[in-house]
Parts: structure tokens; sequence; C-alpha cells
């Protein structure tokens, strides 16, 4: 698998139809600049990264820096988690008996409503539990017993999980051995906030044009300026440097 590197992440170069084909074990996390930036200074997510399977590019903006930063090498296509959970869903929606979803995340009404949209869509029950785990339920043993016993007595063959980053992914890799059953973990960050209709998501020409984060900013104006134009802020520094050969991985 040919891949991107972008900063100190490789990101696997696929079209998103040829990725969805293929996909059916391993960790699927999809970066964004925030992830990028958050890269930089956490260890334990930069752990994440290395041992992840399927790397691929969540964000039109990582889209177009992979192609300023290697000409006629960049990333083929955006494969954005919003997009792609959803679709492997589609995609399964006849396999009644080998896809089986867990969903872990979301509020009790987000969650049962992401279920249902999902569920309707696909003709059968796909996503055969939906649990919204408490906060701090990454630290609880109780917590993780239950969602262990969630996904033996549903017979999970793919867990995904939206409770943000890095805590999605740091749980699935401190964790997915206790599943032995589950074969394909899905980090899905604000899906089910999309398929619930909490969020709208932008429209497609935004989208393309990379200005998605605009359309989120007026959405959550209070947290997403603060992510967008504060905390990552040093992304554009950081690409600058890896463009003229300046750019050293911190964890290397």
């Amino acid at each position: 698998m040919k891949t991107v590197r972008v900063l100190n992440v490789d990101i696997h170069n696929w079209t998103f139809d040829s990725f969805l084909d293929q996909l059916t074990e391993g960790v699927v996390i999809t970066p964004n600049v925030d992830h990028l930036v958050k890269l930089q200074k956490d260890r334990e997510f930069y752990e994440c990264y290395i041992r992840s399977e399927h790397i691929v590019c969540d964000s039109r903006i990582i889209y177009f820096i992979s192609r300023f930063l290697h000409p006629g090498n960049g990333i083929l296509e955006q494969i954005a988690g919003s997009d792609l959970f959803p679709a492997y869903c589609q995609y399964h929606k006849d396999n009644t008996d080998q896809v089986r979803i867990l969903l872990l995340g979301g509020t009790e009404s987000s969650i049962r409503t992401t279920r249902e949209v999902i569920n309707e869509r696909a003709g059968h029950e796909i996503i055969v539990e939906a649990y919204s785990p408490p906060f701090g339920f990454e630290d609880s043993k109780e917590e993780l017993e239950k969602i262990i016993g969630l996904a033996s007595e549903c017979r999970a063959t793919a867990v995904a999980i939206g409770v943000g980053s890095p805590k999605q992914e740091n749980w699935i890799f401190r964790h997915r051995d206790a599943m032995p059953g589950v074969k394909l973990f899905f980090c899905v960050g604000a899906t089910m906030k999309f398929q619930a209709g909490i969020e709208t998501r932008a429209p497609r020409w935004m989208t393309r044009a990379g200005l998605e984060w605009l359309y989120r900013i007026k959405q959550e104006p209070r947290r997403m300026i603060r992510r967008y134009l504060i905390d990552d802020l040093p992304f554009l520094w950081l690409i600058a440097k890896q463009k003229v050969g300046l750019y050293r991985n911190p964890w290397e």
C-alpha cells in the first residue's frame, strides 16, 4: 500500500471505493488537521497511529496539503470518517450475519437515532447493539467489562466508537485484545451527530473547497473557533517546515 507522508503520519493512499472493497479487519483512523497537531505532543496518540492498520485522509485540507508537499504524488481522495462508516454499513447491508456492529458513544438519544437511521437504510439490524457510555468510562473497570460483555453477547464483528479524539483511539488500543470476536474498529468522531440530525454537514461545494471548518465554526462557534483558529494554528508553520526539509518528528 502506497502512503503519503504529512508531518509524522504516513497516510494510506486509497480511493474511497477501493478502500471499502478491501476493508475487513483492523483499526481505521481518519486524520484531520486537529489530529496532526495533537500528534506533535501526545505520545500515546502517536503510538495509536503507528499501530493502526488503516490511516485514511479525513480532511480536504490535508488532501490539498499533500499535493502541495508532494506535487504529482498527493493523496488520491478524501475518505472522511463521517462518510466512510455509513458507506460501510450500506456496502454490507446484505451480509446479514457476517457483519454485526456495536456502536459506542454519543448521547442516549443520538445513538438510538443513529442506530435506527442506519438500520432502516440497510434494511436489517446491521447495528446490533448501541451503548452511550457515561463520562469517564475510559477509566472505569466496570464500564470496560460492560462493553466487553455487550460485544460478546451481540456477537459483534465490528465496533464503531465516537467519543472524540484522542480518547476513542486510545480506548481502542488499550482494549481491542479483550474483544477477540471483533475484527474491525472504526473511530467515528462526530458521525453520530450527523446521522442523528443534531448537526448538518457542510454543503458539498464547501467541503470540496476545503471550507468545511468555516461551516463547523458557524455551528459551534465557542468550541470550533478555539480549535481551528488557536489550537490548530501551528499546523501551517509545521507544514512550511516540512516543505523546506526542516520538520523533525518529535518522537524519533
